[in-house]
């Protein structure tokens, strides 16, 4: 687990590099609010098609070569957005780049296959922790290295950081990554489809309630991460550099909660019981955002949204995965993954047209009101929710 943290870990603060400077990137191209959100929705339209695909590879080829496939396709796009001279060229590099982080899926099937059903949630939060440290990390680094002034930020240099790491991530993964997944646990050509195993899932009560409510969070979420630079430039006149100190603090509650208390509270409140006060607090944390124009204000809304995801985002994949037999879960989290990079893009979609039509703060009004159905959602989860189908529990 520790070699599968590190190479998640590198590789993500390559990602966090790149992402609070993305809308600065279609600035400088003159993109409009709209353009800049679905430049960033288009990397989840790419993952949405690639999650599925990659995690049923991952069933049938194993974990490790899908993870290094996806890791070269990840140094490619960098280098691409690095030397991007046209605004078609970020589109296309953010293309390539989701396509390569559909190997979450791979990497949360990983971590299934080397965990029980009763360490799963610790197991996927430290997963979460690598996401959580490298935002902690990534962002901060990404506007140290672009420079403070929107204007001039030299934003291909951390477009060639964030290839220059993932080569790392990929190195590491070749010389210490083994395969987490037995032959013999290996599907045959025979299994069924992505197609298929989509609409499995959605025959399964519980996995369709805990997707559904996966969908819908990261929809409203996704719509504050696109806007937030563009809300921070207007409201706060910030630049690429305080765009990433933000992420930096945000990344640090993430790694204290999936790193640090995950896996004791999921064995205290059950998953469930921390998806319904995630939801919460997320809720709390849109609605409060639009009037966080003082730092203690913001400190406070990034606190609750941070907290949110972090108890939120590894409790449903740890339902999720207990809902899995071995030799499906990498197929049923690349449909779980795929329903989040479908909400990364409506969610964008979305935030852009109504931030520029009905102010900067109408996102984040939106985004609270949707969580309300979370909630509604959550409350009906399963107490304990710990009933997965035969074969789910076996431990690998």
């Amino acid at each position: 687990m520790a070699i599968l943290f590190f190479i998640v870990f590198i590789d993500l603060v390559g990602f966090g590099v790149i992402i609070p400077l993305l809308p600065f990137y279609g600035i400088q191209f003159g993109a409009s609010a709209s353009e800049i959100t679905w430049m960033m929705a288009c990397y989840s339209l790419a993952q949405f098609f690639c999650s599925p695909l990659l995690g049923r590879l991952s069933d049938r080829l194993g974990r490790r070569p899908v993870l290094l496939v996806s890791l070269c396709a990840s140094i490619a796009s960098y280098l691409w957005l690095g030397f991007a001279d046209a605004l078609w060229m970020l589109f296309a590099a953010r293309l390539m780049a989701g396509a390569g982080a559909g190997n979450i899926a791979a990497a949360q099937a990983y971590i299934s296959d080397i965990t029980t059903p009763e360490t799963r949630a610790k197991g996927m939060g430290m997963i979460g922790a690598a996401f959580g440290l490298g935002f902690t990390i990534g962002p901060a680094l990404g506007g140290l290295v672009a420079g403070s002034h929107p204007g001039t930020a030299a934003l291909a240099r951390p477009a060639f950081l964030a290839a220059g790491l993932s080569s790392v991530a990929l190195l590491i993964a070749l010389l210490r990554l083994k395969e987490s997944l037995p032959p013999e646990a290996r599907a045959a050509s025979s299994r069924p489809s992505r197609w298929q195993v989509a609409q499995d899932v959605m025959g399964r009560s519980v996995l369709r309630r805990l997707i559904l409510l996966l969908f819908i969070t990261i929809t409203a979420f996704a719509g504050m991460e696109t806007t937030f630079a563009l809300w921070a430039h207007s409201a706060l006149g910030w630049g690429p550099r305080a765009v990433g100190y933000n992420f930096l603090y945000v990344g640090l509650v993430l790694v204290v909660v999936q790193g640090g208390l995950i896996g004791r509270l999921s064995k205290r409140f059950g998953e469930a019981q921390l998806i319904l006060t995630g939801s919460c607090m997320i809720g709390l944390g849109l609605l409060g955002l639009p009037f966080a124009l003082a730092l203690w204000r913001l400190l406070i809304v990034n606190t609750l949204l941070a907290l949110g995801m972090g108890l939120l985002s590894p409790s449903i994949t740890s339902l999720i995965s207990q809902q899995a037999g071995i030799d499906e879960r990498g197929g049923i989290l690349g449909v779980s993954q795929s329903a989040s990079s479908l909400s990364r893009i409506l969610g964008p979609a979305i935030a852009g047209p109504l931030f520029e039509d009905f102010g900067r703060g109408a996102p984040y009004f939106t985004g609270a009101a949707v969580m309300v159905l979370v909630v509604a959602l959550a409350l009906g989860l399963p107490r304990p929710a710990r009933a997965a189908i035969p074969g789910a529990s076996i431990p690998s």
